[in-house]
């Protein structure tokens, strides 16, 4: 009997990717009518046969669905996940994080829970992704209120998932006394949505923090010289987030070292590039050296032009100013082209501007060009 039961479960489970939700579970309940149960129900194998667990994941959830002691509610289950489109592996999965998703009722709870958020506007095969990331919250309708307070904060659904994939702390703080004061107290400081959304991705805890954290942070932005309402509060809330005053004021000193900077210099340079103060020391020391031993900028250049620190060594600054120093020496460009210029604009412009219009009197600038950005030092970029 188990094993006809089995195979009945593993059939739908296999077509469920064509098939609608809501009949799934159904038709279990059919399929379960037509075969006498077992007299005792064992959790434990049902875990592994039926649910795909190892046995030592089924020791584990077992103890905490002891009390299960009959199949029809799992099953029923089992058929809504297949029906949400859930591979098998996927199903084990979400068992495994979350055993007491099997006691979870189809009917009342997770059935009325889809519908909802699919008319919020979250699609089937996210509605899968959020309860293969939060099963326990899935369980309870409280995901609702919660997704629907969350969803004009980020804007659309995929930034809502990127943003639970991150952290789900989203979905375990409470709303009125820590995620909505903190917005509150973000906007306050001149951050819209889109901009605290962003920083979900770089400061994952932020929005679940206590807001006296986010206003210790907020503190040791204004403390580097980013005032609020500043455009580089966000990325100066981002570079302290993970910095206590102590290993501001190391980074602070490391910077003016390295770069023979004074206090004020270092002050411009954190005010207009607050990542600089996350930045690897090592890698920072090799653009330094670059760009004032072998460009020939002076440290009072690179201070009030911070953004040449935070571009790619190899993949950016080195190979750009080999092509200009190439262009200035053929004399295709003027000798007095600013460096800066060419290393903060895009890709795209790059090549439109300084690789493109010289086809013909450099017909192997672009190769020698995309060279040098794996690395190489071709030959005719070697003037000494």
């Amino acid at each position: 009997m188990l094993r006809l039961r089995n195979s009945i479960l593993s059939h739908l489970l296999s077509t469920s990717a064509a098939s609608p939700v809501w009949p799934l579970h159904r038709h279990l309940s059919v399929a379960a009518a037509a075969v006498s149960p077992r007299p005792s129900f064992a959790v434990e194998k049902y875990l592994i046969d039926t649910c795909g667990l190892t046995r030592a994941q089924a020791l584990k959830a077992a103890t905490k669905i002891s009390h299960v002691n009959c199949p029809s509610n799992p099953d029923a289950v089992l058929a809504f996940l297949a029906g949400l489109g859930l591979s098998s592996a996927d199903v084990a999965a979400v068992v495994a994080r979350d055993p007491k998703f099997l006691c979870a009722d189809v009917e009342r709870t997770l059935d009325p829970v889809v519908l909802e958020l699919n008319g919020l506007g979250i699609s089937r095969s996210e509605v899968a992704r959020l309860v293969s990331l939060v099963p326990n919250k899935f369980r309870s309708r409280y995901i609702v209120s919660k997704l629907q307070y969350y969803l004009p904060l980020f804007g659309t659904s995929k930034r809502l998932l990127r943003a639970l994939n991150h952290s789900t702390n989203l979905l375990s703080s409470s709303l009125e006394k820590v995620v909505k004061p903190n917005v509150a107290f973000l906007q306050e400081c001149g951050l819209g949505a889109c901009e605290i959304a962003s920083l979900c991705n770089y400061v994952r805890w932020i929005l679940s923090s206590k807001p006296q954290q986010v206003w210790a942070m907020a503190m040791r932005a204004e403390a580097v010289g980013v005032p609020r309402g500043s455009g580089m509060f966000k990325e100066a809330i981002q570079a302290v987030a993970f910095l206590s005053e102590k290993e501001i004021a190391i980074k602070m000193e490391q910077l003016k070292n390295m770069l023979n900077w004074s206090d004020a210099e270092v002050g411009i340079a954190v005010r207009k590039a607050p990542l600089l103060l996350v930045r690897s020391k090592d890698v920072l020391q090799g653009k330094s050296e670059f760009l004032t031993s072998e460009v020939g900028l002076e440290p009072a250049y690179i201070a009030h032009r911070p953004a040449l620190l935070c571009y790619s060594l190899e993949g950016r600054i080195r190979p750009r100013y080999y092509v200009l120093k190439f262009l200035k020496v053929k004399g295709l460009v003027h000798q007095d082209r600013d460096y800066y210029s060419t290393v903060v604009i895009s890709e795209k412009f790059f090549m439109e501007r300084f690789i493109c219009p010289h086809k013909q009197a450099a017909p192997h600038l672009a190769e020698d060009y995309a060279a040098a950005c794996r690395g190489e030092v071709p030959t005719r970029f070697r003037f000494t």
